[in-house]
C-alpha cells in the first residue's frame, strides 16, 4: 500500500478507477468473471487439510541480482550471496488457470524497465510476514529460508547512511536496479526520503524476523536487530519528535505522531515493535516507539453504538470522515501492545471496534474498501477481511472473550464463499487468493501478492486456532443480512429542494452519488424503508464554512431531531468542510416509513441518509447456521433469533464480555444489551 498516492486514489475510485489504483498495490481490477463455484465445495474439500497453501506466493518469488556497489543499499551476506528473492507484485490470470507474473506501471518503452518496478518493499514485507508464520507454526525448512531470503530482500531496499538512513526505497526492477522515483509520482518521492507505508511495514517484518531468528540464528538477528534500530531511529527523527503534541482535524483532536498521520501505518509498524519488545523488553527505544504508536492508535477511536463511526478505529488523522478495511490493523496493534506493555487501557479502543463497529460492518455487507463516511466504496479485498480477522483474534487473544472468535469466524468465512456473491475468494488447493470482489458479485481471477499473503496471513491464523477454522468452514453461506444502508438524498420521494452534482472526492471523504440542496423553507421527505423495525437515521451533510443552516426532522409528524450545522475549524484536515454523518435524538418509529426535514434557515447540503436498524442480523448457513445479532439502541432490546433446530445463544455486551449463555429449542427472543450482541449457533 503506497502511502502517496493513498488518498488521492481514493478520488480515483470515486470515478469507478480499478481497486489497484485506490489500493496502491492491489492488483488492477480488470479479467472480472462471474464468482464460480459456490463456497461450501471448497470449504469442504479443505476441511481435513491444513488451510495455508504457500505454492502460489511461492509462484510469484522471483531471484534478482542488484548492481555492485549501490551507495547506501547492502544486506547479510551480500558479497557471499548476492542474489536476493523477492515477490512479483502482480500475476495476471491467463487462460488455463495459468498466471503471469507483472510488474507495476507498465513498460516503459524507452528503457525497457517498468515504470514502478517488478517487485516493491511492501509485498517483500507482508511476504516475508507470511513465511516467518509458516516456520514458526508448521517447523518447515523451506518457509524458513524463504523467511530468511525475503528478510535480506527488505533490508537491501532500506538505506542505510545520510539523512535517509533507516528509510526504505520502494521499488526494484526485475534487474536488481531501484527505483527510488516510479510513475506516477509517489510521496515520498523518493520513496525513501521520508516516513512512508512501506518503512512501517518493513519495522513489522524485521521486528517478527528478529523475533523467530533470535535463538535459531543469533548472527542472522543481529543483523536485524540493527537494521531495526536504522529504522526505529528514523521513526524517532521523523515522526516521535513530535510526541505528546496534538492537533484538529475538523473539530476532532488528533495526535501529531503518527506515521504519515495515519493509524493504518502506524499499526503495521506496531506489530513489528512488539515482536521485538516480547523478546527484548529491555529495549527502551523500541519500547518507547511502541508505546508512542500505539497511544496514537488508540486516540482515532471515535463514535459508539448510536453514531458514526460506531466504535471504528480511524485510519487517517487528516480526516474524521473515512474508515477502510484495508489496513485496518488497528485494533489488532493495540491489542498486542497491551499484552506486551501490560496495558489494558490500550486495548479499550480495540475492544469498541470489535464489539461494537465490526458487527456494524459484518451485517451492513462485509470489509468493505471504504466508508467516506457512507458506504461508497464497496469493493471487497483480502487485505481488508484478512486486516479484520487478525484484529478480532489479537483482541480475543487480549481480552480472553470468546465472542471475538465467533465474530473472526464469521469473518474468515468471507474467504470460503459468506460474502455478497457467493464467491470462493481463497483456493486452499492451490494457495491462490483472488485480487477483488466487485459490488455487482464480479471476481477479480488475477491473483497478485497482496491478496495471496493477506489470504494465508487469514488461513495460517485458522490454522493455529483449529476451532475457529472448524467454525469458518462450517458456515459459508449467506442466509440473511439486515443492518445500515443507504438511502442516498437525491432520490427524495419529494421535495422542493435542487438536486446537485458536487464532485465526488472532497479530498478527505467521498460524496456517495449526487445530492440535494435545501433552502431556508424548502422541504424534503424520504421513504427509508422497513416498517415493521425501529431505525436510526443519520442525515450525512456537507458543512461548509460560511454555510451555516438549521433543520427539523420529523416522521409522521413525530419530532427525531433538529441539526444546527456549521463547518468545524479545518485543522490538518486536506479542505475546509466536513462530510459526516449527525445523529438525531429520536429513532424512527417502526410504523413510519418515511423521515422529513424542513430547513429554517441557512443552506442544507445532504449526500444521504444512514439507516440503521435497531438490531441488525447476519445469517450464515452451511453444515451449521449462525446467526449474529448487533443492537444499535443505547438501551436494552430485544430481538427474535433462532430457527427451527437446537440453538445455543451467548449473548455479549459492548464490551464483548459474555452476559449469558442459553440452549433454545426452536425460535424465540432474546434481550440484547445496549450496542451488544449476541452469536445464536445451531
Amino acid at each position: 500500500m503506497k502511502t502517496s498516492a493513498r488518498r488521492s486514489a481514493l478520488a480515483t475510485a470515486a470515478l469507478g478507477a480499478a481497486a489497484a489504483l485506490v489500493l496502491g498495490l492491489g492488483a488492477p481490477a480488470t479479467a472480472v468473471t462471474t464468482a464460480e463455484p459456490r463456497a461450501a465445495t471448497a470449504a469442504a474439500a479443505a476441511a481435513s487439510a491444513p488451510l495455508a497453501n504457500l505454492a502460489h506466493l511461492d509462484f510469484l518469488l522471483d531471484e534478482a541480482t542488484p548492481p555492485a556497489g549501490v551507495e547506501g543499499h547492502t544486506t547479510y551476506r551480500l558479497a557471499e550471496e548476492p542474489t536476493l528473492v523477492l515477490p512479483w507484485t502482480y500475476a495476471d490470470a491467463r487462460p488455463g488457470g495459468t498466471f503471469e507474473r507483472v510488474g507495476g506501471g507498465g513498460i516503459d518503452p524507452e528503457t525497457g524497465l517498468w515504470r514502478q518496478g517488478a517487485y516493491n518493499a511492501d509485498d517483500i514485507a507482508r511476504a516475508a510476514v507470511v513465511y516467518l508464520r509458516h516456520w514458526t507454526q508448521t517447523g518447515d525448512d523451506g518457509s524458513r529460508t524463504k523467511a530468511y531470503e525475503l528478510l535480506r530482500s527488505i533490508a537491501y531496499l532500506q538505506t542505510t547512511e545520510g539523512e535517509n538512513a533507516g528509510n526504505v526505497v520502494l521499488w526494484m526492477q526485475e534487474d536488481g536496479t531501484l527505483t527510488p522515483s516510479a510513475e506516477p509520482v509517489e510521496l515520498p518521492d523518493p520513496s525513501d526520503s521520508g516516513p512512508s507505508y512501506w518503512l512501517a511495514r518493513t519495522i513489522w517484518a524485521l521486528g517478527e524476523g528478529y523475533a523467530a531468528f533470535h535463538d535459531e540464528d543469533p548472527a542472522f538477528a543481529a543483523f536485524l536487530e540493527e537494521r531495526l534500530d536504522l529504522a526505529v531511529d528514523a521513526i524517532q527523527r521523523q515522526v516521535l519528535v513530535r510526541y505528546g503534541e496534538w492537533t484538529d482535524s475538523d473539530g476532532m483532536r488528533v495526535p501529531a505522531w503518527l506515521i504519515v498521520n495515519g493509524a493504518d501505518a502506524s499499526a503495521e509498524a506496531v506489530l513489528g515493535l512488539a515482536a521485538r519488545v516480547r523478546v527484548e523488553p529491555a529495549d527502551a527505544d523500541a519500547r518507547f516507539a511502541l508505546r508512542a504508536l500505539a497511544e496514537g492508535i488508540a486516540a482515532m477511536g471515535a463514535g459508539g453504538p448510536d453514531s458514526w463511526p460506531y466504535g471504528a478505529v480511524l485510519p487517517w488523522a487528516e480526516s474524521r470522515s473515512m474508515w477502510h478495511a484495508w489496513g485496518s490493523q488497528m485494533p489488532a496493534a493495540l491489542a498486542e501492545a497491551s499484552v506486551v506493555l501490560d496495558d489494558p487501557a490500550l486495548a479499550a479502543p480495540a475492544v469498541r471496534d470489535a464489539a461494537v463497529f465490526t458487527p456494524t460492518l459484518l451485517t451492513a455487507g462485509g470489509p468493505d474498501n471504504g466508508w467516506f463516511p457512507t458506504p461508497a466504496d464497496r469493493v471487497q479485498i483480502a487485505y481488508g477481511a484478512d486486516s479484520r480477522v487478525q484484529s478480532l483474534l489479537a483482541v480475543a487473544d487480549a481480552t480472553g472473550s470468546s465472542g471475538f472468535e465467533e465474530l473472526a469466524a464469521m469473518q474468515a468465512a468471507w474467504f470460503f464463499g459468506a460474502n455478497h456473491a457467493g464467491a470462493v475468494m481463497y483456493d486452499p488447493a492451490t494457495g491462490i487468493g483472488y485480487d477483488g470482489l466487485q459490488p455487482n458479485g464480479d471476481v477479480n481471477r488475477n491473483s497478485g501478492a497482496e491478496s495471496t499473503i493477506h489470504a494465508l496471513l487469514t488461513m495460517l491464523a485458522l490454522d493455529e486456532r483449529p476451532d475457529v477454522a472448524a467454525r469458518t468452514l462450517a458456515s459459508t453461506q449467506i442466509e440473511e443480512r439486515e443492518g445500515l444502508r443507504v438511502v442516498e438524498a437525491e432520490a427524495a420521494s419529494s421535495t422542493t429542494g435542487t438536486v446537485i452534482t458536487p464532485t465526488p472526492w472532497t479530498g478527505e471523504s467521498l460524496w456517495s452519488g449526487g445530492g440535494l440542496r435545501l433552502e431556508a423553507g424548502q422541504t424534503a421527505v424520504f421513504d427509508i424503508g422497513g416498517v415493521g423495525t425501529v431505525r436510526a437515521v443519520e442525515p450525512v451533510v456537507w458543512s461548509a464554512p460560511g454555510s451555516p443552516s438549521t433543520s427539523t426532522w420529523t416522521a409522521a409528524g413525530g419530532r427525531l431531531g433538529e441539526l444546527a450545522e456549521d463547518a468545524p475549524p479545518q485543522g490538518i484536515s486536506p479542505v475546509p468542510g466536513v462530510l459526516l454523518p449527525r445523529a438525531l435524538d429520536r429513532a424512527v418509529a417502526a410504523n413510519r416509513a418515511s423521515v422529513t426535514v424542513t430547513v429554517a434557515d441557512g443552506s442544507l447540503e445532504l449526500d444521504a441518509l444512514l439507516v440503521r436498524p435497531a438490531v441488525s442480523r447476519l445469517v450464515l448457513d452451511g453444515d451449521v447456521r449462525v446467526e449474529l445479532l448487533h443492537a444499535a439502541a443505547t438501551k436494552p432490546t430485544t430481538a427474535r433469533v433462532g430457527g427451527g433446530s437446537d440453538t445455543v445463544i451467548r449473548v455479549y455486551d459492548a464490551d464483548g464480555a459474555l452476559v449469558r449463555e442459553t440452549l433454545r429449542r426452536g425460535a424465540g427472543t432474546v434481550v440484547l444489551p445496549a450496542g451488544g450482541f449476541a452469536i445464536a449457533t445451531g
